[in-house]
């Protein structure tokens, strides 16, 4: 009896020791997705134009990197935070940790040279080796064209320098080691022509990140049908609102022309639109509608045109319960 127990001492601690060793390995190797490369980008006035449309009309960056007023619809950017960070992510919202966008303006990233702001873009490895948790959808990012991301730091370089202290992201156990294993190194493309209007609207879809939001995710792992929409947000309030259905399905985009689709985002930015007050309880959304409504008419036809090509898939969404149900 004595054998058989010390038997088991020894595979216990063997397996104890397994799972340190693996455990150090993901907190002390990983993430591991190469040095920032050297690039040069010139700061030219067009290309700080086209980082200021992709920063706030196609992948939203200054979405979560600025502060959102949810007293009014659609939670519109308070004017004067352009980049300031401070958006909390937390467990009251579903999120595995404390989760807080960093100051993007150049109060903050003076010290940061472009590559390795390129690298965090891209990578979601900061400067100093951390893994940056995806509610940053930089897997995305690190699938675009290398001048588009050369755009955004251009711009980020203009922004009025906001002096703001955010205090540092801390997930949650195991997220805390898992974080370590998410950053994968960049796989850039080439941008296609706008003629090719499928691959250009896919190219369009992936800066966007509309899958991220369209596809249902438990604990940060994406169980649902891709773009089926049912992705849970839960809101300030304790409300939950849910991602609709982009497919073309008749649950889902199938009875939308490309009009409609495209008049749904310029309805936000017409001349007359002004943000309504939402009441506790009331129906709300994190779709950043004001912005994505800036987006060019030919870019979101092409992105329509992609939608359109998707695996239609049967998903009708309960789109709002209320917190006062």
């Amino acid at each position: 009896m004595k054998k058989v127990f010390k038997v088991l001492l020894v595979i216990v601690g063997l397996l104890l020791l397994v799972v340190i060793a693996g455990l150090s390995y993901i907190k002390l190797a990983l993430p591991n997705v190469g040095e920032p490369q050297e690039i040069t980008i010139n700061h030219s006035e067009k290309l700080v134009k086209q980082g200021e449309y992709l920063a706030n009309n196609v992948m939203v960056c200054m979405d979560c990197h600025s502060e959102r007023d949810w007293t009014k619809f659609s939670a519109p950017l308070v004017e004067g935070t352009l980049g300031k960070g401070g958006e909390v992510f937390d467990q009251n919202l579903g999120f595995p940790g404390v989760f807080i966008s960093k100051n993007i303006t150049p109060y903050a990233l003076s010290s940061w040279t472009d590559e390795e702001i390129f690298h965090t873009i891209t990578t979601g490895v900061s400067k100093n080796g951390d893994a940056l948790f995806p509610v940053m959808p930089y897997s995305h990012y690190g699938k675009l064209d290398q001048k588009d991301v050369e755009a955004i730091i251009a711009y980020l370089r203009t922004l009025p320098s906001i002096e703001a202290e955010n205090k540092k992201s801390v997930p949650d156990f195991p997220m805390n080691f898992i974080i370590n294993t998410i950053p994968k190194k960049a796989e850039l493309v080439t941008k296609p022509d706008a003629s090719d209007r499928i691959a250009y609207g896919k190219y369009m879809v992936n800066a966007a990140a509309c899958y991220d939001c369209h596809t249902k995710q438990e604990k940060g792992q994406f169980i649902g049908e891709d773009f089926a929409g049912g992705m849970e947000f839960r809101l300030h309030d304790g409300s939950v609102v849910r991602s609709l259905n982009i497919t073309p399905h008749e649950t889902g985009l199938g009875k939308w022309t490309e009009e409609q689709f495209v008049g749904l985002f310029k309805s936000y930015v017409d001349s007359g639109y002004v943000p309504s007050a939402v009441e506790k309880g009331s129906f709300q959304t994190v779709m950043p509608w004001v912005m994505y409504g800036g987006m060019k008419e030919e870019d979101l036809k092409a992105m329509y045109a992609y939608l359109m090509t998707l695996e239609p898939v049967d998903n009708t969404v309960i789109r709002f319960t209320s917190s006062m149900e």
